[in-house]
């Protein structure tokens, strides 16, 4: 990890964006604990205090003179998109829906006979074992046990919702129920735009979620394999305030989010992108997680929801540069024990 000089542009627009993100976060910065071991909760009570009376032009030199930028690794980086899908569905069963499931109460955190701890079920015999599959689940493994929360009329809508983590589900009335992550099963995340690739089916650069829909539909026995090669499951929850949530369990800000991963990425800190795609380029707010989103310069660009966040977190695929904005004291502690 490296000190580097802050950006030479950060537009007002970016800045008070990220403003709004980051005074959301600060009410939970300065009580949990930071996975990445990076920053304390102290390091932050003295932003989070001034960030909270500042004028919204005042953003700009906030975070370029109040924090250390800081670079890890070679910095460079990979930005994917995000959104807030809306899909067709049901409070009761109807013919063709599929269910939605809340998160099991049999899905537990165990120790399995590798010595490995994880997420899994106790078995009829005590024995820790990895949780059911994707198609395990979708087959009726844990149907019957009144988890169904709603039920969707597409399958294929349901699957990219999951990989979502959250939206919104439209009712034949009208009405809306608005869904968050509650829970997954253990089991790895598979990238099926990325199964399209190696297999010769989209060419590189072609898996965009459009395309990889549009291929499903068009080959839809295929497809219903190609899904199932993927053996995480999403479980949900309704959500009834303000959302949908981040891992920090406050709103998340569209064009303002970025999922990060909290090993490597302070949850709650500002993130500057210099990336090849304009859109993405900017002050954005480590306020989310994803279980696509691994390694140090990774981050998923949240859009919120309609037809233009379909269509730019859908295509989002930006190269470039990320910056880590710190507390100075806990800036000084990395730099200091590397």
């Amino acid at each position: 990890m490296a000190l580097v000089p802050p950006a030479a542009t950060i537009y007002d627009q970016w800045a008070e964006r990220a403003l709004r993100a980051f005074r959301t976060s600060c009410p939970v910065l300065m009580r949990r604990q930071d996975q990445s071991g990076l920053a304390q909760a102290q390091d932050w009570a003295p932003l989070c205090t001034e960030a909270a009376t500042l004028a919204p032009e005042q953003a700009a030199t906030f975070f370029r003179d109040r924090f250390d930028w800081v670079r890890v690794g070679d910095g460079k980086a990979f930005a994917t998109g995000y959104y807030e899908p809306e899909i067709e569905g049901s409070r009761v069963p109807l013919p063709g829906y599929v269910p939605i499931y809340r998160l099991p109460n049999d899905l537990v955190r165990c120790t399995k006979q590798d010595g490995t701890t994880g997420r899994g079920r106790i078995d009829e015999t005590g024995t820790c074992v990895l949780y059911f599959t994707r198609a395990e689940i979708e087959d009726g493994a844990v149907a019957g046990r009144g988890l169904e929360l709603a039920w969707a009329k597409d399958p294929v809508d349901l699957f990219f919702l999951e990989i979502q983590g959250s939206g919104r589900i439209r009712m034949p009335d009208g009405s809306v129920m608005r869904v968050g992550y509650a829970g997954q099963n253990g089991r790895e995340y598979v990238a099926i735009g990325r199964l399209l690739r190696e297999r010769g089916i989209l060419p590189p650069g072609g898996a965009s979620m459009q395309s990889i829909k549009a291929w499903i539909r068009a080959n839809p026995d295929q497809g219903r394999a190609l899904m199932r090669e993927n053996l995480s499951y999403i479980f949900f929850k309704e959500l009834t305030g303000p959302g949908p949530l981040g891992a920090l369990n406050v709103p998340v800000t569209p064009h303002g989010t970025v999922a990060a991963d909290p090993k490597f990425v302070p949850l709650g800190a500002p993130i500057y992108l210099a990336v090849d795609r304009p859109e993405a380029y900017g002050l954005w707010v480590a306020q989310d997680t994803g279980g696509a989103i691994k390694g140090p310069n990774r981050f998923d660009t949240f859009w919120g929801a309609g037809p233009d966040a379909t269509q730019i977190a859908g295509g989002m695929a930006a190269n470039g540069v990320a910056w880590i904005l710190l507390p100075k004291s806990a800036a000084a502690r990395a730099v200091a024990h590397p």
